[in-house]
């Protein structure tokens, strides 16, 4: 029993990494989701020159391929763990305050101006938007007219889900439709949802 509330507590960090268990959260993001990120940004045409944001950045995998498939332009990120930010800057420290940009801050309150991006990634972190409303709302907002919004996630059932949200807090897996009809109302206007065995992608245009 003690040990089940040790592990739950450590995955806590999933959400919002802290301390040193929340950098091995973030060393495990980088290793594990190393195949979902190159997966999902294969759905995506991307341009040398864009400009990306990188929502819940995490350990700053992602950051670095953004930075290869745009490599004339610039990417940012953002997440709302301090501890993240240090991790990911670390990991970019090459191009870091050059064409890589890190901060803290929330999902629901981006601090960039509107039209900002040419595309806006997140991947694994869609979950623990809230509200999920808000925040869609503000990707759109801070995406150009055209822009591309790509969502990667390895859970895409409730229902085989549970195991992480029965231990996760705060923690909402989506299905397709949800996700789609939430896209929908944010103002997002063509939506494409791909799937590979449990993991789904979508990727939905302003």
């Amino acid at each position: 029993m003690r040990n089940k509330h040790l592990l739950n507590s450590i995955l806590q960090n999933t959400s919002c990494p802290k301390g040193f268990w929340g950098r091995m959260i973030l060393w495990g993001m980088n290793r594990f989701h190393a195949s979902l990120a190159r997966r999902g940004m294969k759905q995506v045409n991307w341009q040398p020159q864009w400009t990306v944001l990188d929502i819940g950045c995490g350990g700053g995998a992602n950051l670095n391929r953004l930075l290869k498939q745009c490599p004339q332009g610039k990417v940012y990120g953002i997440d709302l763990s301090e501890e993240s930010v240090v991790f990911a800057s670390k990991y970019n420290v090459k191009e870091l305050n050059k064409r890589c940009f890190i901060q803290q801050g929330s999902v629901c309150s981006l601090p960039y101006k509107d039209g900002t991006f040419d595309a806006v990634t997140a991947f694994e972190t869609v979950y623990f938007w809230s509200p999920i409303e808000i925040a869609l709302a503000e990707v759109v907002r801070v995406l150009r007219k055209g822009g591309c919004f790509l969502v990667g996630l390895e859970a895409s059932s409730p229902e085989l889900g549970k195991m992480w949200t029965e231990r996760i807090k705060g923690m909402v897996v989506y299905t397709a439709g949800d996700l789609k009809d939430l896209l929908i109302e944010a103002g997002f206007s063509t939506i494409q949802v791909v799937h590979n065995k449990e993991e789904m992608y979508i990727i939905a245009r302003k």
